[in-house]
């Protein structure tokens, strides 16, 4: 897992360009909106890896090696204008701290009738339990 925070690689006075990726090979992309108090992922993918930038808003993204099930579950929060990347045998789970969107680029499956070809659901949740 990393996170990385987007800068812009121009600025004027009409505003700035950032690059999310430059030659780099992408197979998929999604647009994901959100709603606070949201739960999604609790999976892993044996061979995409995907890159999540946020758009809008902010998210605690969970996180552990899928062949290492008593491994300490990780977490960090992800806020706007940072995307966080998962490679092959990453178990991740979001929880959705506000309203927000975010885009995920994929290398590998995962859109279309692949939506589902490299998803590995895990049990019991990555996210806690609150009180």
């Amino acid at each position: 897992m990393k996170v990385i925070k987007i800068k812009p690689i121009y600025k004027d006075n009409r505003g700035n360009i950032s690059d999310i990726f430059y030659q780099h090979q992408i197979d998929h992309v999604a647009i994901i909106n959100s709603k606070k108090g949201a739960l999604r992922g609790d999976h892993f993918h044996k061979s995409t890896t995907q890159h999540m930038y946020m758009t809008k808003g902010k998210l605690i993204y969970y996180y552990r090696i899928a062949n290492k099930p008593n491994d300490k579950i990780r977490s960090v929060i992800v806020s706007e204008g940072e995307m966080v990347t998962t490679g092959p045998f990453e178990v991740h789970a979001l929880e959705i701290l506000e309203d927000n969107q975010f885009i995920v680029f994929s290398e590998g499956k995962r859109g279309g009738k692949d939506y589902e070809s490299d998803t590995f659901r895990v049990s019991p949740s990555l996210i806690p339990k609150k009180l």
